[in-house]
């Protein structure tokens, strides 16, 4: 009896040591906290304010060496910049975080919602539909699209700034479909509706996560918001529900029945990739191939239309560098041709300018993790069942990036020394095994829209108006993105 006793007081004894030994190396937590509450009211407010609180939490995180552990209600959020932090949550914790929830009834199972288990299974099936030898086929397409970009652009040129982000919307949107889904909408309606709807589903999903009363599901399902966000997502929806069945008439030769599609190259657009597996392999089902058609539309379009607006801007705002741009793609391309897959190779500053405005701007600038297990990171342990939320931002203005880590300078790309000494100080696409699968589709399209926009028009804008706010993706939220052109004469 005595012998028992005594094993459950050293037992204890030893859960109580190791308790107090993760709370020891915790990571600190950002002052300001209330009460119960925690640092949940810093976010009420709108889209905007949510922004400015994540890059104070980002700023703190490196002034605490790289963690900071946030309270909302009574949850522990651990923000992270640290670059080898970084890594080794997006290595060990391979789960969404319940977060990620709130935008399940709309992407469902698709990558960048799915439960690890389910992505592990579809990402083997979906990863060859972005081999590099086949993007290499949709050069021709990324410069048609960009040719009309510079077309819709004319009658802007030389009138005063104007909203830009709205034509490199539309033109990402149509690219991503007649792409990677292989279907052309571009002279119907679903393009203009699917936009309309998109940013007010984005801004349900924000007000949601901002609202602590809306996380959970029981109670969300009574508000209006639930409602004006089942409205938007519909509209979304049916565009992936159209996509599905215009592909597979084309494809099945206007009928639903199974037989084998026999391919005339060895690679397929995602969306035939998907319906070859679905009908050979029976790996996905009809509502499988809506829910990764849903991810693709939504981020294969919006991270290369962000991307380009912004960076617009910068180049706008500095002339040097942008007039730098202009002559290596007039000694690269010479006169007014298309660009090849050859020339990529060869726009090396061009590369340097678009990854300098993705460190600047990151345009998703967080993701979130959910922690199996405790994990030791460099300086602190992160406790198990707590979120982790790697932040991107704020990696990208660590201070490893030097002083000048605040300021566009695309030359710090091609001079050495001038880079961090780490491989993982730069992810504007993740890091880790479950990084975005679209990352080469999405530079690849950059570089051919950016050199064709250039080579057509000077840009002038002011990047210091710009304001922003977090709408899952970093959305300008003021008119200072706006951008002034004029045609460029020496063409």
């Amino acid at each position: 009896m005595y012998a028992v006793v005594l094993v459950c007081i050293t037992c204890a004894a030893w859960w109580w040591w190791r308790r107090q030994s993760a709370k020891s190396s915790e990571p600190p937590c950002w002052p300001g906290g209330w009460p119960v509450v925690g640092h949940a009211p810093r976010f009420i407010g709108d889209a905007a304010n949510a922004w400015n609180q994540l890059k104070i939490i980002a700023d703190q995180s490196n002034e605490f060496g790289g963690v900071v552990a946030v309270s909302i209600g009574p949850r522990t959020i651990y923000c992270i910049t640290d670059p080898d932090d970084c890594y080794t949550i997006t290595n060990t914790c391979l789960e969404k975080d319940s977060y990620y929830d709130f935008a399940e009834p709309w992407l469902g199972d698709g990558l960048i919602t799915a439960r690890y288990a389910v992505w592990k299974d579809h990402h083997k099936h979906v990863h060859p539909a972005f081999n590099q030898t086949f993007l290499d086929t949709f050069i021709g397409v990324f410069n048609s699209q960009s040719r009309k970009l510079v077309k819709s652009f004319e009658n802007n040129a030389g009138k005063g700034p104007f909203d830009h982000y709205t034509k490199t919307q539309q033109i990402a949107l149509e690219t991503i479909c007649l792409t990677a889904l292989g279907v052309d909408f571009s002279d119907s309606s679903f393009i203009t509706n699917y936009i309309d709807a998109l940013d007010p589903m984005f801004s349900t999903t924000v007000e949601r996560f901002t609202k602590p009363w809306w996380h959970s599901s029981y109670l969300f399902s009574f508000s209006k918001l639930k409602k004006t966000q089942d409205f938007y997502m519909k509209i979304l929806q049916s565009m992936a529900s159209l996509v599905l069945k215009k592909r597979k008439s084309e494809v099945f030769g206007n009928t639903d029945a199974e037989r084998s599609i026999t391919p005339e190259t060895k690679f397929k657009p995602f969306i035939d990739n998907l319906l070859e597996q679905s009908v050979e392999k029976g790996v996905f089902t009809d509502k499988q191939i809506r829910e990764h058609i849903d991810t693709i539309l939504v981020v294969g379009h919006q991270t290369t239309a962000h991307v380009l607006t912004y960076t617009m801007v910068l180049l706008g705002s500095h002339p040097d560098v942008q007039e730098k741009l202009f002559s290596e793609i007039q000694e690269v391309l010479g006169e007014d041709r298309d660009v090849e897959k050859m020339d990529l190779s060869k726009l090396t500053y061009l590369e340097a300018v678009l990854k300098e405005s993705l460190r600047v701007i990151t345009v998703t600038p967080l993701i979130a993790r959910k922690l199996e297990r405790d994990i030791k990171l460099k300086n602190y342990t992160v406790s198990a069942g707590r979120t982790c939320v790697l932040m991107f931002h704020g990696l990208h203005k660590h201070p490893m990036w030097g002083p000048d880590r605040h300021e566009f300078k695309p030359e710090r790309w091609l001079e050495p020394g001038k880079m961090p000494d780490h491989p993982n100080a730069f992810a504007p696409f993740g890091l880790g095994r479950r990084r975005c699968i679209g990352k080469t589709y999405a530079m690849m399209s950059l570089k051919v829209t950016l050199a064709h926009v250039v080579r057509n028009y000077r840009i002038m804008a002011d990047h210091t108006k710009m304001r922003f706010k977090y709408g899952i993706v970093l959305k300008p939220d003021n008119e200072g993105h706006y951008v002034n052109i004029e045609k460029r004469s020496s063409l």
